[in-house]
């Protein structure tokens, strides 16, 4: 999966030492470029940790990651880890991209004005034959 945003935070590093040899990790949180942006913690394993620390808080960077789910004594846990990284080379965040320009000028036309019914559209008219032989003696609508 693809993950792009703007690096918020980078957390604490955590070393250790297992059986097959030193490594490290660090949590980095970027924030989603959206309407409603969400932040996302992903997790950098050992070389993702060195790149990680290259960037400064308010960059935007494309990240490959790999979600997983793990099961520990009934309640489970989600990793988000970051498989490679790439810089946004583009515009700022907030900023408009440029519009393309059409390759065929579009053809102009101009509206016909239309009656304002306050922001609601006009009825078609009612077929009054078809209720008249509806009636069936009650006053229900149905």
């Amino acid at each position: 999966m693809e993950l792009i945003g703007k690096v918020v935070q980078l957390g604490t590093l955590t070393e250790g030492n297992s059986p097959r040899g030193p490594w490290k990790k660090q949590e980095l949180i970027i924030e989603t470029i959206e309407n409603f942006p969400r932040k996302i913690c992903v997790m950098c394993w050992n070389e993702r940790v060195n790149e990680a620390n290259g960037f400064f808080v308010g960059q935007v960077v494309t990240i490959q990651i790999s979600i997983e789910s793990r099961e520990f004594n009934g309640k489970w846990y989600t990793d988000v880890r970051a498989i490679r990284f790439e810089l946004n080379q583009g515009q700022p965040v907030g900023q408009p991209q440029p519009a393309q320009q059409p390759q065929q000028p579009m053809p102009q036309t101009v509206a016909q004005p239309q009656q304002n019914f306050g922001g609601q559209t006009p009825l078609p008219p009612v077929n009054e034959a078809y209720f008249a032989n509806s009636d069936n003696g009650d006053d229900l609508p149905f």
